[in-house]
């Protein structure tokens, strides 16, 4: 008697063996709810509904035998790490710009995706990564969420800028926003001026009257 592996058929004498045997169709079938590899699958459906039209027909063992795949787990497990703003609709415009897959995983990349997301995203989205952001430093301090740019540590709220997690919605539009922006030196202001180039936004606002208000009130409210 012997037994067989139902991934790649190769068979075994013992049972014990095939227990223990990792063939690379197995891994990948064992990896299928692994958060990288559920949005490489996701990316891989995009693209097909992308290039094809369709990706009806398309299934998550169509995608373990594709010769994308590792392409695609490699793009779904950088959107992890790097907690990608988003990941739909970076897959949206990485295939609308017609960016080759061999760059998907590039920080240069994500950085020119992530300027333009954020002057189109809705404001309530913008304005909950803030929040997020506030309530996970003040678990860190103990100190008020509120205060996150009056006394938080100012390189790690550029940095939390350039990420995204503070938009400018938040900073032109609160007190403790302005008075983080004066606070800053040379050097911080131009590792975030990119994202909070003043005339862009500016611009941007005045398109957006009402969703400026409307964070105004938001963050005034909750204290920012």
């Amino acid at each position: 008697m012997t037994f067989a592996c139902a991934y790649c058929k190769k068979t075994f004498v013992k049972e014990t063996s095939i227990e223990v045997h990792a063939c690379e169709p197995k891994r990948r079938a064992l990896q299928k709810d692994e958060p990288g590899v559920r949005l490489g699958f996701q990316a891989y459906l995009r693209f097909y509904e992308t290039m094809q039209g369709s990706a009806r027909n398309k299934t998550y063992e169509d995608f373990a035998g594709s010769a994308y795949y590792k392409a695609f787990v490699k793009f779904g497990r950088y959107c992890v790490d790097t907690r990608t703003i988003n990941p739909a609709q970076f897959m949206a415009w990485l295939l609308k710009a017609q960016k080759k897959i061999d760059y998907w995983c590039s920080d240069k990349v994500y950085t020119e995706y992530l300027l333009y997301y954020l002057q189109v995203e809705a404001v309530d989205d913008a304005l909950a990564r803030a929040i997020e952001y506030s309530m996970t430093w003040h678990e860190t301090t103990g100190h008020p969420a509120h205060d996150c740019l009056r006394y938080g540590n100012a390189n790690a709220a550029c940095f939390a800028i350039t990420s995204g997690r503070i938009s400018p919605w938040v900073i032109y539009n609160s007190e403790s926003g302005q008075k983080f922006l004066s606070s800053l030196d040379p050097t911080q202001v131009a590792m975030i001026w990119s994202y909070i180039d003043s005339d862009a936004w500016q611009k941007r606002f005045a398109e957006r009257p009402e969703d400026q208000e409307y964070a105004q009130q938001i963050l005034t409210r909750a204290g920012w």
